[in-house]
């Protein structure tokens, strides 16, 4: 593809790769962000957060988890996944959300017809998916490394104190989702599951005081939408809340999307503009696309926001797993990873993106 610049290859250690059920954190990488010489990937099936250095010019390796239950008060602790959807990073922060989607159970073909049916009808909620929260990302400057912690001074400003938090709420919902019960484009995708065309957080991205949550679901009449919200702490500092962000108490802007149908799978800010990694908003094989909303940040500022096709910057499809490969190679997360280009992970690697054991291949394409 004529925008694709290099391929990157992420080395995992053997030693932490590996979940209770047996699945390798390459297998199912839905998001990356780059911080300096480290980028920061998560597997939508975890509690952890990986870490990997750039060891060479298309290499990073020196792989660290970190376990978010002993940052954050995980309403499941590590019984059940975050399905981290998003990572940014603002104000000395690492920021994460959780998808806040319901899933349907899987038919296992070695169970007899009836329970397979049975199956289908089975949804189900992890309390954990109802995260959005903050953690404290700490740069060391002799050293270059960025690691997490839960509490430590603002290197910026020693006299503040630097937190973990997260949006309240409980295993069943938070202040979000209460927000939106009553919505009248959400209330009624609420209780559908994500892979069904229901509520679906895929993407998070910050500018200044403002968060922008993707939504891969719903998707209306070929509308995607993007959230946005603002968070500031309780009194005592110890969690988050909404805030209004309009002088009349509104909590959440919708933001309307014309991308052919597709759904948001990723989103970055990259100066002024917003850069969507959209694809299907089903369990399906389909086309996934790079779009670029130019001053999106400015237009934001103000009312909700509706963007034609003709506004929107198609940039450039990205291969997705099709025939011997079908249901393969799902790319899921979207960073920037300099000022000209973006890095994309993908979900269910195929077996060419997986060169040698505990390696999976990144790609990195140019949109400057």
């Amino acid at each position: 593809m004529k925008n694709l610049s290099a391929l990157l290859e992420l080395r995992f250690n053997p030693e932490l790769s590996t979940n209770a059920d047996g699945k390798h954190v390459r297998d199912g990488l839905s998001t990356v962000l780059r911080t300096g010489d480290y980028l920061w990937v998560s597997c939508d099936e975890r509690t952890t957060l990986e870490r990997l250095k750039k060891t060479g010019e298309h290499t990073f390796a020196e792989h660290v988890s970190f376990d978010l239950t002993q940052y954050l008060d995980l309403p499941d602790g590590n019984n059940s996944e975050i399905d981290i959807e998003g990572l940014g990073m603002a104000e000395g922060y690492l920021w994460l959300v959780g998808s806040h989607s319901l899933k349907r159970k899987k038919p296992r073909k070695e169970d007899p017809v009836a329970k397979q049916i049975k199956r289908l009808a089975k949804v189900t909620s992890d309390p954990n998916r109802y995260l959005i929260a903050r953690i404290p990302l700490v740069h060391h400057p002799e050293t270059g490394e960025y690691s997490l912690c839960r509490e430590c001074p603002d290197p910026q400003d020693p006299s503040k104190t630097l937190r973990a938090a997260q949006l309240l709420g409980s295993d069943k919902s938070n202040q979000l989702m209460d927000a939106i019960a009553h919505d009248l484009h959400l209330a009624h995708f609420l209780p559908i599951p994500g892979k069904d065309n229901g509520f679906d957080i895929e993407g998070l991205a910050l500018h200044e005081d403002r968060i922008f949550l993707g939504l891969r679901g719903p998707v209306l009449r070929g509308w995607a939408m993007v959230l946005e919200i603002r968070l500031q702490e309780t009194e005592d500092g110890t969690a988050l809340q909404l805030a209004p962000l309009t002088q009349d108490g509104l909590l959440y802007k919708k933001h309307f999307l014309h991308m052919n149908g597709m759904g948001v799978r990723e989103l970055r800010i990259n100066g002024n503009d917003l850069y969507l990694l959209a694809g299907p908003t089903m369990d399906l094989d389909g086309v996934i696309s790079v779009f670029r909303w130019r001053n999106a940040m400015t237009q934001t500022q103000g009312e909700e926001q509706l963007v034609h096709r003709k506004d929107l910057e198609r940039l450039f499809d990205v291969p997705y797993g099709s025939g011997v490969t079908s249901g393969q190679d799902k790319a899921e997360g979207l960073g920037v990873y300099d000022d000209q280009h973006i890095i994309i992970v993908y979900d269910s690697p195929s077996a060419i993106r997986k060169p040698e054991d505990d390696v999976v291949v990144a790609d990195v394409y140019r949109v400057g």
